[in-house]
């Protein structure tokens, strides 16, 4: 198991390979596993990059975010020309149905909701509106259609999980009542259990999942 410093100075040399992000203008602290992350970015884009980037660091158990987004005069925009821009993004995008997502901006905010078939379709939309300039942050309320079959759906998640796993399946269990599934048990890195929630999202039907495991 790594050490605090050890799992600090991984954390930063992975924040200083992420195109993204200016490593220098962001603090790392390291606590029992636990990353936080502190002070000012650019952008909604940068402040995302980092998340993801500690995120891929083997020995993080839970991460906490103390950033803020301080745009540049420059980067300014106002909340209706935010708002323009998403829905013309959001129009041009052929994964995601015309008039199924509704777009609403807050001081730089989006808040996605609406209702699709597939977890791809939510999560696209957020991935197109994040990179616009002027956000500050994204909510995706959008749900997911629910499927009329729990136990079929608990089926395709347990074999889409054996089939992409590189350690044993048997420390991880599945549970589905309606749309939503909880996921409990063991994992060994935060990559694996990145795999095993995107293999849960990847049933249609599947409105919310629930992540209770436990990196060892």
């Amino acid at each position: 198991m790594k050490t605090g410093t050890q799992l600090q100075q991984d954390v930063m040399a992975e924040l200083k390979r992420e195109p993204s992000v200016h490593a220098s203008q962001i603090g790392v602290e390291v606590k029992d596993g636990v990353v936080t992350l502190a002070g000012e970015v650019s952008s909604y884009l940068e402040k995302w990059g980092a998340e993801r980037a500690v995120q891929r660091v083997v020995g993080v158990r839970a991460l906490a975010i103390d950033m803020t987004v301080k745009l540049s005069q420059m980067g300014k925009r106002t909340d209706t020309d935010i708002a323009a821009s998403a829905r013309n993004v959001l129009s041009g995008t052929n994964s995601i149905p015309i008039d199924t997502v509704q777009v609403l901006v807050e001081d730089g905010w989006i808040t996605l909701s609406g209702e699709v078939v597939w977890n791809y379709q939510r999560s696209d939309a957020a991935d197109r509106v994040r990179l616009l300039p002027g956000v500050r942050g994204v909510s995706n309320q959008i749900s997911i259609k629910p499927r009329a079959s729990a136990i079929v759906v608990k089926s395709e998640i347990e074999d889409a999980i054996k089939r992409r796993a590189t350690s044993d399946t048997k420390t991880i269990v599945v549970d589905v009542t309606g749309g939503d599934v909880t996921l409990t048990g063991t994992v060994r890195s935060w990559t694996e259990r990145d795999l095993v929630v995107h293999s849960a999202w990847g049933s249609p039907g599947v409105r919310q999942v629930f992540d209770r495991m436990t990196i060892i």
